[in-house]
């Protein structure tokens, strides 16, 4: 015990330079997560008057996120570039901003055109954040915390995120529905504006600028740099067998993952009757299970056993989560298999040190951003089969009666990443040293 609690306190003091980051990514979350339930019933009100299976929901979803994956495999590797070279600070800042014009669409009126053009703005706003946020987020703390405390410093951080959607769930539940996007609104804006007063810059600049070169000349130069900088991002995550089995990982878990996600809501108001305040306690549940598991857990066994080990399990939970939701027989399974989100939740921490890890001081917002860029190829690729899938088993024209039969064809997926994660190698501190000699005269080269 005595142990526990010394693990926990290394782990607040790991996070005291991070306070200015984490007190508004965390408003930010709140103000995300508290209209996710609450959006399941706008939209269907919306599109589907009446109905409480709407397939014209479902679609949209699909559309979205197959939209945003495609931008995604450029945008996020080229945020994290930009991290590295011109700071954190505006990254973030740019990042957390986009959120709040979709949400004041909404505040504004919730008709049918009104939702579409939420949908329009959203596709925009994940564009720029989804994924951006975690990637930077972690390149900046990464920054301040040494190699042996990055596992644990990063499951803080996604306990804390955890921690926030719990808070943004209580929200939606108590709230009135009328209030919750005018709150929403209100958090959101305050993000940024924290960020800009109090957030540290970890990034040395070089201020150097080409004050006589014409515009062209400028669009040029900056065309190659950007294409320099990815060259230089692919062969730092293809030289590295690390680095390159876990964006193998990263792939095959969010492949299967983002289905769910796209799917699972809709899926659970239309094979159970969830409302707004059901789903809202599904997520709650998982929310409050996963504090406890990143703050707690991750921090006290992964000096004992690893990243490996502790992603093993994870994805391990991940295929028991997926296969209880699509053999659902009751309404009550849904919530056993939230259970699972408890132990599933620790597949992002143990990746996000294993990639710090493998990954040199000076490259490390190329390499979250790199297969953050790899797993958006994935959520391009999930909706694409889930969502077709997904309205067909629940629609009067299924072949066989399986309602969640697409949430089992996306365990597969986690299973192939499981197959993946056994074989890796996780790189220690001496081997990212390696990685930065090499890298560093690579980069000079290219320059």
């Amino acid at each position: 015990m005595a142990w526990s609690w010394r693990s926990s306190g290394n782990g607040f003091r790991e996070l005291r330079p991070l306070v200015h980051l984490l007190v508004p990514l965390c408003v930010h979350w709140i103000a995300e997560e508290m209209t996710v339930s609450v959006l399941v019933d706008v939209v269907t009100d919306a599109l589907c008057p009446g109905e409480s299976t709407c397939y014209e929901a479902i679609y949209l979803n699909g559309l979205q996120q197959t939209v945003v994956g495609i931008f995604k495999m450029i945008v996020l590797p080229l945020l994290g570039q930009l991290a590295d070279e011109y700071g954190r600070k505006p990254l973030l800042i740019l990042t957390v901003s986009t959120s709040i014009f979709p949400f004041a669409i909404l505040a504004c009126n919730q008709s049918k055109e009104f939702v579409y053009a939420y949908y329009v703005l959203r596709t925009i706003s994940y564009i720029l954040s989804q994924g951006s946020i975690f990637c930077i987020a972690v390149a900046y703390a990464a920054d301040f915390v040494n190699d042996s405390k990055r596992a644990a410093a990063f499951s803080w951080i996604t306990g804390l995120f955890s921690a926030s959607h719990v808070l943004g769930n209580l929200l939606a539940l108590f709230l009135p529905e009328k209030y919750i996007f005018v709150v929403s609104i209100a958090l959101l804006i305050f993000s940024p504006v924290y960020m800009q007063f109090f957030l540290v810059e970890t990034v040395q600049l070089d201020l150097r600028r080409d004050q006589d070169s014409d515009c062209l000349s400028k669009t040029l130069k900056v065309l190659h740099t950007r294409y320099t900088s990815m060259r230089d991002s692919a062969v730092i995550v293809i030289g590295s067998p690390t680095l390159r089995n876990i964006s193998l990982v990263s792939f095959f878990y969010e492949l299967g993952m983002s289905g769910i996600s796209t799917v699972l809501l809709y899926y659970l108001k239309a094979a159970f009757g969830y409302n707004k305040n059901q789903l809202a306690e599904i997520l709650l549940f998982v929310g409050i299970g996963s504090i406890f598991s990143q703050i707690l857990v991750l921090p006290l066994l992964n000096p004992l056993v690893g990243e490996k080990v502790l992603l093993c399990v994870g994805l391990l939970a991940s295929i028991a989560y997926a296969l209880f939701y699509g053999f659902a027989w009751a309404s009550w399974v849904p919530y056993l298999s939230a259970s699972f989100g408890v132990i599933y939740i620790l597949v992002k921490p143990s990746t996000y040190a294993i990639i710090s890890k493998a990954s040199s001081s000076n490259n490390q917002g190329k390499a979250q951003g790199f297969i953050a860029g790899v797993q958006s190829i994935a959520s391009l690729l999930s909706p694409l089969a889930m969502t077709p899938l997904t309205t067909w088993f629940l629609s009067s024209n299924a072949p066989f009666k399986c309602k969640g039969f697409s949430i089992i064809c996306a365990s597969v997926c986690m299973m192939v990443a499981l197959c993946s994660a056994c074989p890796l190698k996780p790189e220690g501190s001496s081997s990212a040293a390696k990685h930065e000699d090499f890298e560093t005269p690579l980069l000079l080269d290219s320059t």
